[in-house]
């Protein structure tokens, strides 16, 4: 047979395209050493295989996702694998206008007002899915992390809230997620110089996860095709 004129598809010979979104879970260069960064560490991983497109800001809250949406490069033929790491900044803002300080009389008023933070949070939650799976139908969600060196009771509490959000809007859509719960859970997974940021060992534990992902991906996508 003669296949002279058969015009092969372009994406087989494209890398695949990563993209971040979120804040410094993400975009943690400024709290390690040069190439030890998440974005830094998951580019080597891939090699030639995959861009890694760092959109995560450091300080970005929820709010900021849209914008961050933006800036995608538009690229025809290429696979995108899309991850989401936010709502811990929106968890310390919440704590700066005082709720871990709010008065109660019983565990019920106390128990209230977490459900109106929760209802608040469930909701700008949503509306970022609904922003990021108008681009993108299936993206990859993480949980907040939660063994955070010195984190109190009441801010580990909160988290589980959170947390309890975002797995139910990844079990009603049917997203993956990545449990950076069990993922970074060793004090050395924490920069020394800021806590609440990944360490270079945590950075590596999340880009394996985020590699183990897409080929996960890619492997069920080649299994489609046969």
């Amino acid at each position: 047979m003669d296949f002279s004129n058969v015009s092969e598809p372009k994406a087989q010979y494209l890398p695949n395209k990563v993209i971040l979104l979120g804040d410094s879970i993400f975009d943690n260069a400024p709290y390690v050493e040069a190439t030890e960064s998440v974005a830094e560490q998951l580019q080597t991983m891939f090699g030639d295989t995959a861009k890694v497109e760092l959109l995560a800001v450091d300080g970005h809250v929820m709010a900021n996702i849209p914008s961050q949406l933006e800036k995608v490069k538009q690229v025809t033929s290429v696979e995108n694998h899309v991850f989401i790491s936010c709502g811990g900044n929106d968890l310390l803002g919440y704590k700066a206008t005082g709720l871990m300080s709010i008065k109660a009389v019983t565990i019920g008023d106390a128990l209230i007002s977490l459900h109106q933070v929760r209802e608040s949070f469930r909701i700008d939650y949503q509306n970022m899915l609904d922003a990021v799976q108008f681009r993108f139908a299936k993206p990859v969600i993480c949980t907040i992390y939660d063994s955070i060196p010195n984190l109190s009771y009441a801010e580990q509490v909160a988290i589980g809230i959170f947390n309890e959000v975002i797995l139910r809007e990844a079990a009603v859509r049917k997203l993956e997620v990545l449990d950076l719960r069990t993922i970074c859970d060793e004090c050395d997974d924490f920069a020394s110089i800021s806590p609440i940021e990944p360490s270079n060992l945590g950075a590596r534990k999340i880009a394996l996860a985020i590699l183990y992902k897409c080929n996960q991906k890619q492997n069920e996508l080649n299994m489609g095709c046969v």
